[in-house]
């Protein structure tokens, strides 16, 4: 059974909890947003996409595999 968790490959994308820095909204964001990300409450951008990653601008709280 370990011989298969090591050949079969685990994503590294996971989803985020942010905290708005602006109005403190939580909001749930994927850690490869591939457009911008905004508050749902006040409009401030939460994160960017880089191409790989998102760029998080936000507080994280929490992380979701």
């Amino acid at each position: 059974m370990t011989e298969w968790n090591n050949l079969i490959p685990k994503p590294t994308s996971t989803f985020i909890r942010v905290v708005c820095p602006k109005c403190g909204n939580e909001q749930l964001l994927y850690s490869h947003a591939t457009n911008i990300v905004k508050c749902n409450v006040c409009s401030e951008t939460l994160a960017q996409p880089t191409g790989g990653k998102a760029k998080i601008k936000g507080e994280k709280t929490a992380t979701f595999e």
